[in-house]
């Protein structure tokens, strides 16, 4: 099997069951963005210890299921499977759940925090600028009429939310982002 299909070289790309669209079009952009976050994912997981790298594992999981979606064009949605290919409410309340959790454990600050505490919280950040991106391309794709009744822009914007919170209970200590002259 070859890697290089050349179907791709006229900048175009295939879609989930079938169709073809410009790579630049809001789908190809929102899912390309979800694919970034994966990999940021996969790189704060290799940081984590085991009970936080058996959730980021999860998430990079449900990250495939909000792909596909976004890979599928609206006329053949009805084709996806909730939680398999089409992201679901209960995601989100699972995530809404590791939130509530995880605030409990450790108060979020009241101020800006400047990312580099430590490799894992730095990667975290990362993690979260990066749903952020997709979160805006997922918008672009709502705007555009193609994401009727997703729980796709709601499951990036909670997921951006509990990479914060994560990012914080990994930071060993809180720091001002504002610094004192002196």
């Amino acid at each position: 099997m070859k890697i290089y299909t050349k179907t791709g070289d006229e900048g175009q790309t295939g879609l989930l069951y079938g169709g073809r669209v410009w790579k630049d079009d809001p789908g190809p952009e929102a899912y390309g963005a979800v694919d970034e976050a994966v990999a940021a994912f996969g790189v704060a997981r290799v940081l984590a210890g085991e009970g936080l790298a058996e959730r980021l594992l999860a998430i990079q999981r449900d990250l495939f299921v909000v792909g596909a979606e976004l890979a599928t064009a609206p006329q053949k949605r009805s084709k996806l499977e909730p939680g398999v290919s089409r992201a679901t409410s209960e995601m989100v309340e699972r995530l809404e759940g590791w939130i509530d959790g995880a605030v409990a454990e450790k108060e979020l600050p009241r101020e800006f925090v400047v990312p580099g505490e430590s490799p894992l919280e730095a990667a975290l950040e990362v993690a979260r600028a990066t749903v952020r991106r997709a979160e805006r391309r997922v918008v672009s794709l709502a705007r555009s009429g193609g994401l009727d009744g997703s729980d796709v822009p709601v499951y990036l914007n909670r997921l951006a939310d509990l990479t914060y919170v994560l990012a914080r209970s990994a930071a060993p200590e809180w720091r001002p982002s504002r610094t004192k002259e002196k």
